[in-house]
């Protein structure tokens, strides 16, 4: 009597959670280096399959009856390449290919494709609000100017040709597993880096958020709509188990 309830409710609930998924994306199409999470759901059947099963926690093995509730299956993060802008700005920097900046923060290190640069104020190579950036081997990077140059490789030089520094781009063998996205377009690692040997340093220039805004805008679109034909018939089939009930309380 009330699975059309649970249904109804489940649809608004999944909805929401994607909506929130959604407008996270849409506020960070200006965050350099941003990487979008994409929403998947299932079936609360399929949930506890894969977190309960039998005894044996075998998931395949438990025996459910067919359910249309759906419930959250994971937020992921899209990794793939962003756009590269060319900016002018001689401490930027954008990554081509797999890898990700390192920079070291209070709480430790942590990883970017946010390559918009700054020199703090002892002259160090620095991301705004973060920390400063690492080389190859883990070394803070000292420039004391913006007249630099820089290579393919990362190499960062002064303008007379002074080898200053080298970026250090990491990759890892599994983003999806070994980052755990930290917020602002930062991640924590889970798993070891390795030296990424063929991705691209691209000087005067930073990589935009993978997000298409189109993409963004119309699948909150259709989130909406769906969120509100679900509280419509779930008002509706409140007012059609009321008067049920009525009439029922009649006889």
């Amino acid at each position: 009597m009330f699975k059309g309830f649970y249904d109804l409710s489940s649809a608004m609930l999944t909805q929401t959670r994607n909506l929130d998924v959604v407008g996270n994306n849409m506020s960070n199409t200006a965050t350099v280096g941003y990487k979008a999470d994409r929403y998947a759901d299932t079936t609360f059947d399929e949930v506890m399959r894969s977190q309960i099963g039998n005894k044996q926690k075998n998931p395949q093995e438990l025996g459910t009856t067919t359910s249309y509730i759906t419930a959250l299956d994971e937020v992921y993060t899209d990794h793939s390449q962003g756009a590269l802008q060319s900016t002018g700005l001689p401490l930027d920097f954008g990554l081509e290919g797999n890898g990700y900046f390192a920079v070291q923060t209070d709480a430790g290190r942590i990883y970017t494709r946010n390559g918009s640069f700054m020199l703090d104020d002892q002259g160090y190579l620095a991301l705004a609000g973060q920390g400063r950036v690492l080389g190859r081997n883990g070394e803070q990077i000292y420039l004391g100017t913006d007249k630099i140059n820089a290579s393919e490789d990362g190499t960062i030089s002064m303008e007379d040709g002074q080898i200053l520094g080298q970026l250090g781009v990491f990759t890892f063998a599994d983003p999806a597993q070994d980052l755990e996205k930290t917020g602002e377009g930062m991640f924590a690692a889970a798993g070891q880096p390795q030296l990424a040997n063929d991705t691209v340093v691209h000087h005067r220039m930073v990589e935009r958020a993978n997000t298409d805004l189109v993409q963004q805008m119309t699948e909150m679109i259709t989130c909406q709509r769906a969120l509100q034909s679900a509280s419509q018939l779930s008002k509706m089939y409140d007012q059609i188990m009321s008067k049920t009930a009525t009439e029922l309380g009649r006889v």
